[in-house]
């Protein structure tokens, strides 16, 4: 008789970055409603390239240094240091789309959490503005029910992926082959971000990847729009 397999510690993480998790990801392109509108992102080659760049100096970079950083706050027992991780990622959006994009985000994904996954870092997290950024909300819940670092990161960052990759497929940009193309060819830039992160500090926060925060602050004013962001 073989030997039952491990079993699996992340396997709730799967649960919380499901599309099915309320946290209403499946609304929100990061911008990239915009760049498919003006011609930055037309294929999945030039799609691949816009992830990969959120990836290796963007948006994704960040929040997966905020996350880690969250998640050692509440091993920590930091509740100062948690309100401030807070604090600052909220204060890094790089524009009103963003800003809504990771707070409403965070604080649907705190709510359903502390309803149906309850842990005691979810409550120290709740703040005096009611806003709560995603990735914060995430590694807090994270490092609460006891779950590793670095394969939380990746599939992380695998979710955001997904998500975007979804929001191409509903703009037309690419078909669903495709799309299963763009996710396997990001899955090393995804492992690289998540192995950087979890061995970050709040020092290592920056971006250089301007036209995908232009293209969230364009798509405030976009005419016609399937997103919020």
């Amino acid at each position: 008789m073989s030997e039952a397999a491990p079993a699996l510690p992340e396997l709730p993480l799967f649960v919380w970055l499901s599309p099915g998790f309320p946290v209403g990801a499946f609304a929100y392109s990061h911008g990239l409603e915009w760049a498919v509108e003006c011609g930055d992102v037309k294929d999945a080659d030039a799609l691949r390239e816009w992830l990969a760049d959120l990836f290796g100096f963007g948006s994704v970079r960040n929040d997966c240094i905020l996350l880690a950083e969250s998640f050692r706050a509440v091993q920590a027992n930091d509740r100062t240091r948690l309100e401030e991780v807070n604090a600052l990622a909220i204060a890094l959006s790089p524009s009103q789309e963003r800003h809504l994009e990771t707070v409403a985000q965070g604080n649907a994904f705190a709510a359903a959490m502390r309803d149906s996954w309850p842990c005691e870092a979810l409550e120290t997290l709740r703040t005096g503005s009611d806003e709560i950024a995603y990735p914060v909300a995430l590694g807090a819940a994270i490092a609460g029910h006891g779950l590793a670092l670095a394969s939380s990161l990746e599939t992380y960052g695998l979710a955001f992926a997904s998500n975007l990759v979804s929001a191409a497929l509903r703009l037309s940009v690419i078909g669903q082959t495709d799309g299963q193309r763009v996710i396997a060819a990001l899955i090393p830039a995804i492992r690289d971000c998540a192995r950087f992160a979890a061995q970050s500090t709040l020092d290592d926060l920056g971006g250089a990847v301007m036209r995908s925060d232009i293209a969230s602050m364009k798509h405030e004013t976009q005419y016609s729009r399937l997103f919020r962001s």
